[in-house]
């Protein structure tokens, strides 16, 4: 990959990253706050508020990951168990934010919010579309983590034959 491409890859995860740490600290803990209690009631807000914390923390974990993949890439590294260690990681963390996703669905069911129907129904269509991209990205992970392995088996092979 050449070394321009990789620059602005990392610049889009920076950037992704400083953004998202902005969320964390300035807008979920004001904004977010106030909305939450707004729409659903002063005992789901510190709750919800805290599961969008923890979220995006998922999502920041993937970025480091991701990181940490392009620098392996920069390296000509790739093809090492390293590299297997952070798409681990990255797909632990695609889960964890599924079943985050999963844990305030069923708070949504469980608790009375008192929140307006249709309040209701987007936040559920938010949360399943959460659960769907996030399951759907780990599958992703998965198979390419396979694809990974087969290509790292080849190399080897390769390099004994050579």
């Amino acid at each position: 990959m050449n070394a321009f491409l990789i620059l602005m890859l990392r610049l889009v995860l920076a950037a992704s990253f400083l953004a998202s740490l902005f969320g964390q600290i300035m807008v979920v803990p004001n904004s977010g706050m106030l909305e939450f209690q707004r729409d659903y009631g002063p005992d789901m807000a510190p709750i919800l508020a805290a599961a969008s914390i923890i979220g995006v923390a998922c999502v920041q974990v993937m970025l480091v990951a991701g990181w940490m993949l392009l620098g392996m890439i920069d390296r000509d590294a790739i093809f090492s168990d390293k590299a297997f260690r952070w798409i681990d990681v990255i797909i632990g963390a695609a889960l964890a934010g599924v079943l985050l996703s999963l844990a305030v669905a069923v708070c949504f069911f469980v608790v009375d919010t008192g929140a307006d129907e249709m309040v209701f129904i987007g936040a559920m269509l938010g949360l399943a579309a959460c659960i769907g991209a996030g399951t759907s990205f780990a599958m992703l992970m998965l198979i390419m983590r396979g694809l990974l392995r087969k290509a790292t088996e080849l190399k080897t092979e390769m390099a004994e034959v050579i």
